[in-house]
């Protein structure tokens, strides 16, 4: 199958008109100009290399939209599936917390065995490549043989370090955090807490006892099976150094240039999150993602909360020329399958899966289709109207390629 005559964001350049060839769901060939016949041809709109996304908070949100309102996970599931796609993400880590409250909420041992089960039970029906992202909190210990089993069992494909202990890390502002709370609690769950049952909770939390011994055994176990480590919130090149000597290879959203520094001086891979990035700022009031691009300390940015910043991010980056389109789309695409071992992925280039996505570069830019493997999995039908887009030449007009 070609696809001919788009702009092709490759890893190094932008072909400002090129065609690609794709045979059993991988790239074969690239060319510069159109091909003679072609089974879809797009003046004018851009391919991208398929989104991978290492951090999405979405699934959980999904399957609980309303506190104690919990929707059946395999329909959060597809609905979460469905909405990625649309937004250019084809590879996605669903980040699952191991950060337990008590059995009758979400976040509880229960419930991340019943959604990661169901996760990677629906695999193979997914648009997206659906992996999981493990939120090893690092105060709760009991995790840990929950973790091994299911490392054991290839159910995790990622784990990060967490604490979000409040006095270090994104919580290193005691005061800010206490706000953010009270606020935070009030619009989620229209529960309104006093300062004084913040406050015991902050002392009871700074109490509980960090479980390295567990951490380090979750994490030579993860060596062994080739499971990408990742830090969280860094706050000091101290912290780096240590989580980094637990084998980390990559720093989740540090809070500080300094951070980002050290784990950039100990060759980590850095997430940033796309929100953060679009914002121009962190809604938490730590480190600016757009600021830590122009240092030079960023390779990555996920979706965090909010898929669709990672294309509209990427887009805005190139539009105001903090970096060209093509250095844009590596931190949402080649770097992170990178980090995450998936070598088969990620870019434009022969001998890589073809996770494509289309790409109307506007002011607003918007994905109009979106292939998997070559197999397209998403399709707004603005290419099949030749009225509304007359560059576009249907498939059915064109002779058959060889």
């Amino acid at each position: 199958m070609w696809l001919s005559d788009f702009r092709l964001v490759l890893p190094d350049r932008v072909l400002e008109r090129g065609s690609v060839r794709i045979q059993d769901g991988y790239i074969a060939e690239i060319v510069e100009g159109a091909v003679p016949c072609a089974d879809l041809a797009g003046v004018a709109l851009t391919l991208f290399p398929g989104i991978v996304d290492l951090h999405g908070d979405m699934l959980e949100r999904e399957i609980e939209p309303r506190p104690k309102a919990i929707l059946p996970i395999d329909i959060a599931l597809f609905e979460l599936d469905k909405r990625l796609i649309a937004t250019g993400v084809t590879t996605a880590y669903a980040a699952i917390s191991f950060h337990w409250h008590s059995h009758i909420t979400l976040r509880s041992e229960e419930w991340a065995r019943q959604i990661i089960a169901t996760v990677n039970r629906r695999r193979d029906s997914l648009l997206t490549d659906m992996r999981i992202h493990a939120r090893f909190e690092v105060t709760n210990a009991e995790a840990g043989p929950v973790l091994t089993e299911l490392l054991e069992a290839e159910q995790v494909h990622l784990i990060s370090l967490m604490d979000h202990t409040p006095g270090q890390g994104q919580y290193r502002d005691i005061e800010r955090y206490i706000h953010t709370m009270l606020e935070w609690r009030k619009r989620r769950s229209g529960i309104v807490v006093s300062e004084d049952e913040l406050r015991e909770h902050v002392r009871k939390a700074q109490s509980r006892p960090k479980s390295w011994d567990v951490v380090s055994e979750v994490a030579h176990l993860a060596a062994q099976r080739n499971i990408p480590l990742a830090s969280h919130d860094d706050d000091t090149a101290e912290k780096v150094n240590f989580i980094a000597g637990l084998g980390a290879t990559i720093s989740e959203f540090p809070v500080t240039l300094e951070a980002a520094q050290a784990a950039k001086a100990r060759g980590m891979y850095i997430i940033m999150g796309a929100p953060n990035a679009l914002l121009g700022r962190s809604h938490t009031n730590n480190l600016s993602a757009l600021d830590s691009i122009q240092a030079g300390v960023v390779d990555i940015l996920a979706a965090d909360y909010h898929p669709a910043a990672m294309l509209h991010s990427a887009c805005r980056m190139a539009a105001q020329g903090i970096l060209s389109l093509h250095e844009a789309v590596r931190l949402i695409s080649l770097n992170p399958a990178k980090a995450a071992g998936l070598h088969d992925r990620g870019s434009i280039e022969v001998g890589k899966q073809a996770d494509l996505v289309v790409v109307e570069i506007a002011e607003t830019p918007r994905v109009h289709a979106t292939l998997r493997r070559g197999a397209p999995v998403y399709w707004d039908g603005y290419l099949a109207n030749p009225a509304k887009y007359p560059a576009i030449v249907l498939p059915d007009s064109l002779p058959a390629c060889s």
